[in-house]
């Protein structure tokens, strides 16, 4: 038989919960005993061989608010902060309770339909948080770990994730600020830092055109063309403050699209650049200046399309490329870290280069989870100059 031969003495100080549908019972031990007696679960076997630690987390409730919406409309009114079960995790997943997730403008691609998606769809696409619950099977993390990952449905304040996919494990002792950190830097700056070397890679000395240069994205674009790829950064924003904010990241030239017209932006391009035109335009604004980065690219350059900011762009006629023998490239950041080496080949660059300061993350406001569509009104409203974050309740 299984025994515990110091549970005797403790047991007058001791909770005993018992579960009949969950066929286990849990000891709760005091907490001025040692930290290592904190709390055990048992389950029921012949011989009580099984016995696992776990985490004084908390009870995981059966319902939990996200952000969510049944259908797709350019109105901002169908988003909804509601109550929906809490996921159900498999042998392989774990539940994440999520403390901060990033706000990124593809919610609202899926939101106006845009990108298809079944309903409703709860939103959010990165997030930092703590094991709430594991899997049977699952190995690599326990409950009670903290972890930044990407995933769908992190407008929620649990999340179910496959132990199997990549993540970012976070020291036990990580402060409130860093969680806040992580989930507002992981998209956005893996997004960035593949870009510049998998979709073009920037070379010294290269005159890079970057669209909403004051964006979340735009912004850490342009920090890391400018400080790791010495080149130089041609801004195109709508406001000179935000114009300023470029500045700051590194931004050498200025295009404000408010006051230049297209052929304006694009004659002062070529003067920049002796007429030669940009090596490259990362652009994340779509239909409004598609045209503006095919005429200001250089012969061999690459138009590096990611957004769609202003509406998808029109159906484009390959030959147009032959005249410049240009390159068109749409990527997504999902496509270059698959295998868990690209994954942590460009999260460790990524914060490598934020602990020693070249890269900084401008978290430019913070909201609670159920003022999302604040979020979503300043962000699509051109309000905002770098990230948007919220906040989760529990």
């Amino acid at each position: 038989m299984f025994k515990l031969p110091w549970l005797s003495s403790i047991a007058s100080n001791c909770r005993l919960r018992l579960s009949t549908t969950r066929n286990q019972f849990s000891v709760t031990i005091p907490t001025q005993l040692p930290p290592h007696f904190t709390s055990y679960s048992f389950t029921r076997s012949s011989n009580f061989r099984s016995m696992s630690s776990s985490s004084s987390i908390g009870e995981i409730p059966k319902t939990h608010k996200v952000i969510q919406f049944h259908e797709n409309s350019e109105s901002l009114d169908v988003l909804k902060y509601e109550d929906v079960a809490v996921p159900e995790i498999g042998d392989d997943d774990v539940l994440v309770k999520n403390k901060y997730a990033g706000v990124n403008f593809i919610e609202a691609y899926f939101r106006k339909g845009i990108y298809p998606s079944e309903k409703p769809y709860i939103l959010g696409r990165e997030a930092s948080g703590v094991i709430a619950k594991v899997g049977k099977n699952v190995t690599n993390l326990k409950v009670g770990d903290h972890i930044a990952y990407l995933s769908g449905k992190t407008f929620a304040q649990y999340t179910k994730y496959s132990s199997k996919s990549n993540f970012l494990k976070l020291d036990s002792n990580v402060s409130d600020e860093k969680l806040k950190l992580y989930a507002a830097s992981l998209l956005q700056g893996l997004t960035a830092l593949t870009f510049i070397n998998e979709s073009y890679n920037v070379q010294e000395g290269d005159y890079i055109l970057v669209t909403a240069a004051a964006g979340g994205v735009g912004l850490l674009l342009t920090q890391l063309i400018s400080k790791v790829k010495k080149a130089h950064v041609i801004a195109q924003a709508s406001t000179d403050e935000k114009l300023e904010s470029a500045k700051r990241a590194g931004a050498e030239y200025f295009l404000n699209s408010s006051k230049l017209s297209a052929d304006e932006q694009v004659a002062k391009i070529l003067e920049i650049t002796n007429g030669k035109g940009v090596h490259a335009s990362f652009d994340s604004i779509g239909k409004d200046t598609a045209e503006l980065s095919l005429a200001a690219i250089a012969r061999k350059g690459t138009f590096v399309t990611f957004g769609n900011a202003t509406g998808p762009i029109p159906p484009l006629a390959l030959n147009r490329l032959s005249a410049k023998n240009l390159k068109v490239t749409r990527p997504q950041l999902f496509g270059f870290v698959v295998t868990p080496d690209e994954y942590q080949h460009y999260t460790s660059w990524l914060f490598k280069l934020i602990d020693d300061g070249t890269l900084k993350i401008n978290v430019f406001k913070t909201y609670p989870l159920a003022d999302y569509k604040l979020a979503a009104a300043d962000l699509e409203g051109r309000k905002t100059s770098g990230k948007l974050v919220l906040e989760i309740p529990h």
